[in-house]
């Protein structure tokens, strides 16, 4: 017998990525727009490094995602017991320790940088890039693994 599925909070958690999505896409768009006013002849460059860098990134990310992905999608099982609860919480607050570290590594490091206009772009388009590539990567194994979980 195939377990049953509930996805109302996954699919209202893809919902409010799709917006932080957007977000920060205009926030990449802002924020370039103002680093290739100061940086006009070396604002290539620094895409073209950030582009590597996430390139480099896109992998664990996606790595990360994906057993992300499956425990949520585990925690939407019906009739999970307290045991499997605890356990899937662990995980979560592992998940979610892991995020903040990267999260205030960019943080403190951008902070750090004043008076270093290329390192900053880089650090900024870095972090912003790695922001919309968890998120869509999340958003992406989601929506395959919830069509998955439907067929059967």
């Amino acid at each position: 017998m195939a377990a049953a599925y509930d996805f109302t909070k996954l699919r209202k958690l893809l919902t409010i990525h799709l917006v932080v999505q957007l977000c920060l896409l205009l926030l990449l768009v802002a924020v370039s727009w103002l680093f290739q006013q100061k940086l006009v002849d070396r604002f290539l460059n620094c895409v073209i490094v950030s582009l590597l860098i996430q390139l480099a990134l896109f992998f664990p990310l996606k790595n990360l995602t994906s057993r992300e992905v499956l425990r949520e999608i585990a925690s939407s099982a019906l009739g999970l017991t307290p045991l499997d609860l605890k356990a899937l919480r662990r995980k979560r607050v592992i998940a979610d320790i892991i995020k903040s570290s990267v999260f205030l590594f960019f943080l403190i490091f951008i902070y750090r940088l004043p008076g270093k206009p290329v390192v900053l772009t880089i650090a900024f388009f870095t972090f912003i890039l790695t922001c919309l590539s968890y998120f869509q990567c999340f958003n992406f194994w989601a929506r395959r693994e919830m069509a998955a979980r439907t067929e059967s």
